[in-house]
């Protein structure tokens, strides 16, 4: 970056800071009450018998929010500034639909169970792809106005007081899932984190954003997509990354199930699921503020490494839980992998590249992640509707594969200066 642009960012530093904490605190808040792993996977619950439709909100997720980061990342390079984007698209599509999510629960779960499922699938999905169209140039501004040294610290933070305020969130639910008859416990929930949502986008619109001293002149999306495969073709390290990355990820087949799995082996009340959100969260909030400060010092790829593992153990302990205690461990281990990885999956990304070309890394991982991550929970759902065991065995392989490749195998980024994007297409 130029002397003016380093100046203006180290002027505005405690305050971009700060706004972002407000930003990802209050979102992390909000998506721990009505948490993926474990109240709407309950919910789901309540709305049919099948394993599939639980495995089906990851998948939902993921491909709303990683195929779409492309065709966003081409229009982001050529953003001088990204928030206005980000804020018109993080606010409409990403965070609104979840208002309407409550309000379906409330009027459809008792009477029309599937159309209330398939207003809460369409809420996710919608929620995903404003956050995947969002992304690149969001992270790309997050790159230019917290310095690289900063960044890790910054997202453990603030996933961390989010997550350790979702703590105190996880005993209200506990109280409303037990004192609050179905289901406006569920849409209390919802409608409640959409506040939340709310108050995170204040944050995000308070960011003090300079000019992009280098954009992308604009380019058809053919040329554009023409030049992807020399990325791949030139970056050994990134393609080890990669799929080294995507086989761990795919230890994440099975995290919407551990909850219904306790639900069915112990009987768990509302306050058994309150507390173990509780230690899910509290773990993850944890290991972000001490994950976030080594990323800072060593680099991201250990913790990415972590997440890998500690999914595996916990899957593990998972299958071999006699009581709540042996159940609560395992989702402390699950805790420490999703926290982990939250911190660093995309932070490495910007190590790959230099500023003018990470939104086109971070939009070609995501979308190269895609079908992994859409078609992991539609097969673990597929193999829970058999058992939990063959599940719980193919997470711990593929975490303890994959976490170890990307020990051995990938370099740490920030060791190696990345190299530009050879901006003429091959033929």
């Amino acid at each position: 970056m130029s002397a003016k642009v380093n100046a203006f960012v180290e002027k505005n530093l405690r305050w971009n800071f700060s706004v972002n904490l407000i930003d990802i605190t209050f979102i992390t808040l909000a998506f721990s009450l009505i948490s993926r792993e474990t109240i709407t996977p309950l919910l789901i619950s309540n709305l049919t018998d099948s394993k599939i439709a639980i495995g089906l909100v990851p998948a939902i997720y993921s491909i709303a929010y990683y195929l779409p980061q492309l065709f966003a990342a081409n229009h982001a390079e050529r953003l001088k500034h990204k928030l206005p984007f980000v804020m018109v698209i993080g606010g409409l599509l990403e965070r609104v639909p979840y208002l309407f999510a409550g309000l379906a629960i409330l009027l459809l779960a008792e009477g029309a169970p599937i159309a209330a499922l398939l207003c809460l699938y369409l809420v996710i999905g919608l929620g995903a792809l404003g956050n995947g169209v969002a992304t690149p140039a969001w992270f790309s501004m997050i790159g230019k106005v917290l310095p690289v040294t900063r960044r890790g610290i910054f997202f453990g933070l603030s996933e961390g007081l989010g997550t350790l305020m979702g703590i105190i969130g996880a005993f209200f639910v506990g109280l409303v899932l037990d004192s609050v008859g179905y289901p406006l416990n569920f849409a209390t929930l919802f409608l409640i984190a959409a506040v939340f949502m709310g108050i995170s986008w204040v944050g995000l619109a308070l960011n003090r954003e300079p000019e992009s001293p280098v954009v992308k002149a604009h380019i058809p999306f053919s040329h554009y997509f023409r030049r992807l495969p020399a990325i791949l073709r030139t970056n050994q390290n990134f393609r080890r990354f990669l799929l080294s990355y995507s086989i761990s990820r795919l230890s994440t087949m099975g995290v919407g199930f551990f909850i219904v799995f306790g639900d069915e082996r112990f009987q768990l009340t509302g306050a058994e699921v309150g507390l173990l959100t509780a230690i899910l969260i509290g773990s993850q909030a944890a290991m972000q503020l001490l994950l976030g400060w080594l990323a800072d010092k060593r680099g991201h790829k250990a913790n990415l490494t972590i997440s890998g593992l500690a999914l595996a153990l916990a899957a593990l302990l998972a299958l071999t839980a006699n009581d709540i205690a042996g159940l609560a461990l395992a989702f402390i281990l699950l805790g420490v992998g999703l926290g982990s990885d939250h911190v660093s999956r995309l932070n490495i990304i910007l190590e790959f590249a230099v500023p003018e070309d990470q939104p086109t890394f971070i939009g070609l991982t995501n979308t190269l992640l895609a079908p992994v991550v859409f078609l992991a929970p539609i097969f673990g759902g597929w193999l829970a509707d058999f058992g939990f065991d063959a599940l719980f065995v193919l997470m711990t392989i593929c975490g303890a594969l994959g976490g170890l490749l990307l020990l051995i195998w990938v370099q740490e980024p920030r060791h190696l200066p990345p190299a530009p994007i050879d901006s003429k297409p091959k033929r």
